[in-house]
């Protein structure tokens, strides 16, 4: 039997010849040199990724396996906060207004024998090695491949034997340009009774000329058994994301430096005073755009963009087909969380990033847009205080504490009639089967999926017995989960795609895929990612500049 020395020895050069032979006569770099570049390129991934602190969302769901052999959720659980990716992964978490929110972010199950899922444990999965050794790895060539627009060098990747515990192990892509690596798929070593490393697939995008940095994760474990009596099977999947790497600030000194003074004479002599009416709007404005200021200075709402336009073109249906009038005019935002909520700020409707991911059509979309301009419409304003900015003097993490945008039983219901009445003189008016079947499905899973349909800023779309727009739910079929071609609600993560340095939002674009089976339908449920990667627009002028011949890879 050969030792094991002498089949490492053997990998390796095996490993080397079919480099070679994948290199094309261009390439100046052999794979040991290859590996020597991977290994620079991550320690200065790990420098920079140190000096940042982007907001980090993870969401789990814990799976059962029922007699028929479906896999569905049975519980779910959720962070956000704030990372520091200092000595070691820490998470700044951001605390919910109502009660016990904080105890079971640290310990989600009442069990003592069940696993604590900690926000840390995702973030580390951010960082492939802190300190990363060629010396402590095994490094075995596999192939080259596409991975959107990077063509990358796939590498199997094991820690040598005599190496620390709590290295990865498994398998990365490494982008051939400049040899950062942009995804790894595997886990940890050194699990013990007491410790669990969940297996993991980590993206990473170039947000910025040849900076690639941690976007998506996605963790699963499909029930691990084990003989401790310590153990229980784990069975889950989650998906974590990455965004505000930059968040927009609102800077108003710069905006008074790019002020221009072209005439000091005064155009409009006869100036107006402001009538009470005015002034109260004004002020109610002034509340309404503090707000939107502070959250998105946060990294908790994006920036004005194309999604909002989507948003803005069904309220305008809304509104001129029934001929509201309606000042100042009403906007659309959407909140980068994942939680399924709407609510309104004033006159600006918010809509929530998981909420858009999972409605089946746009007549659902137009049912919820309808009900929050039903509060709009009926004049339930906002809080007025919040135009006193000294309000907003708070840390990031207590902005679930400190604002409060959910309204009374009784506003909700007369915004659920007006959303009737808008509905039925609008252009929706005979497409509500889908919107009804959305909020069935959405009260079927309320008792399970407690975590992504409660909000964390608006108010409860769903309980066990009720949900918001009750006589469209009552008008709509029966749920009928079998059925491939009744599309209920969609998987988390279907319709949204985020750029995770600017937090600005577009539509994904992905190609209409046939079901073929009621079990790839999955409402409400997190699958994995497989974005389209692509270099930065600065990057993409960078080669473009650079002679062939000069490239090291080509």
């Amino acid at each position: 039997m050969r030792s094991f020395r002498n089949i490492v020895c053997l990998l390796l050069v095996s490993t080397t010849a079919a480099f070679a032979a994948e290199a094309k006569a261009g390439a100046s770099l052999s794979f040991d040199q290859t590996i020597d570049q991977v290994v620079e390129r991550e320690h200065s991934f790990v420098a920079r990724l140190k000096t940042l602190h982007p907001l980090s969302e993870t969401y789990i769901q814990n799976l059962h396996e029922d007699g028929d052999h479906n896999i569905l959720p049975v519980s779910d659980q959720y962070f956000l906060g704030r990372l520091d990716l200092g000595d070691r992964p820490k998470d700044a978490s951001f605390k919910k207004q109502r009660t016990k929110f904080t105890h079971h972010l640290f310990n989600p199950f009442s069990s003592a024998f069940t696993y604590k899922y900690l926000p840390q444990g995702f973030a580390q999965m951010a960082i492939l090695d802190a300190n990363m050794q060629k010396n402590n790895y095994h490094f075995n060539f596999v192939r080259r491949e596409f991975l959107g627009e990077a063509r990358c060098i796939v590498i199997d990747v094991q820690p040598k034997e005599k190496a620390p515990k709590g290295l990865f192990i498994g398998r990365i892509w490494v982008e051939d340009r400049n040899f950062n690596i942009v995804r790894f798929n595997g886990t940890y070593t050194g699990n013990s009774h007491y410790a669990y490393y969940l297996h993991f697939d980590s993206w990473r995008f170039n947000l910025q000329p040849d900076v690639w940095l941690p976007s998506y994760i996605y963790s699963e474990e499909s029930g691990t058994k084990q003989s401790s009596a310590l153990y229980h099977d784990l069975f889950l999947k989650a998906q974590t994301r990455m965004w505000a790497y930059d968040p927009e600030q609102l800077s108003h000194d710069q905006e008074f430096t790019q002020i221009k003074i072209d005439n000091t004479v005064d155009e409009h002599p006869t100036a107006k005073d402001t009538a009470p009416v005015e002034a109260q709007r004004m002020w109610e404005r002034s509340a309404e755009d503090n707000a939107i200021d502070r959250l998105q200075q946060i990294g908790l709402l994006a920036p004005p963009g194309n999604v909002d336009k989507i948003l803005q073109t069904v309220v305008n249906n809304l509104i001129i087909t029934n001929k509201l009038e309606i000042e100042p005019e009403v906007r659309c935002r959407v909140l980068l969380t994942a939680p399924i909520e709407s609510f309104t700020i004033g006159h600006t409707i918010v809509v929530s990033r998981g909420l858009l991911d999972v409605l089946p059509d746009e007549s659902s979309l137009a049912m919820m847009l309808a009900h929050e301009l039903s509060h709009i419409a009926l004049g339930h304003h906002i809080d007025t205080s919040l135009a006193f900015n000294d309000r907003f003097f708070f840390t990031d993490t207590d902005a679930f504490q400190k604002l409060h945008f959910d309204r009374p039983a009784a506003d909700e219901q007369a915004a659920d009639s007006k959303a009737m009445e808008l509905l039925a003189n609008s252009p929706y008016k005979d497409k509500l089967v889908n919107a009804g079947l959305f909020l069935k499905a959405l009260q079927k899973d309320a008792p399970v999926l407690t975590n992504l349909i409660s909000p964390r800023l608006g108010s409860k779309m769903a309980t066990t017995d009720t949900t918001v727009m009750s006589s469209v739910f009552s008008a709509a079929p029966a749920l009928q989960e079998q059925r491939v071609d009744q599309i209920a609600a969609l998987p988390v993560g279907s319709r949204i795609k985020q750029d995770p340095w600017s937090n600005q939002l577009s539509m994904m674009n992905a190609n209409p895929v046939a079901l073929v089976s009621a079990k790839e339908k999955m409402p409400f449920e997190v699958t994995p990612f497989f974005p389209y990667l692509s270099y930065s627009q600065d990057d993409k002028k960078l080669v473009a500049e650079v002679p062939a011949g000069d490239q090291a890879t080509k």
